[in-house]
């Protein structure tokens, strides 16, 4: 089956990013101050509404300690 990134479907929600987040029991501002970006665009990443950049996506990734299929690639 081929993986289709997440970032190539339109408003699709990033509930592993937010279920990441919340396992380690990070807002969302705490995870923007460490990946240098606002909290308003971590919201919108994790609402669809905005798609990342790979840089910011492996800026995340180290944060949370997740791999970039983890949190970025749909099956």
């Amino acid at each position: 089956m081929r993986r289709e990134p997440l970032s190539g479907r339109l408003k699709m929600k990033n509930l592993k990013l937010k279920s990441a987040r919340a396992a380690l029991d990070m807002s969302q501002q705490e995870l923007a101050d460490k990946v240098g970006v606002s909290r308003q665009t971590i919201n919108a990443i994790e609402k669809g509404d905005y798609n990342p950049t790979i840089k910011l996506c492996i800026a995340i990734c180290k944060v949370l300690g997740k791999t970039l299929d983890e949190l970025f690639w749909e099956e």
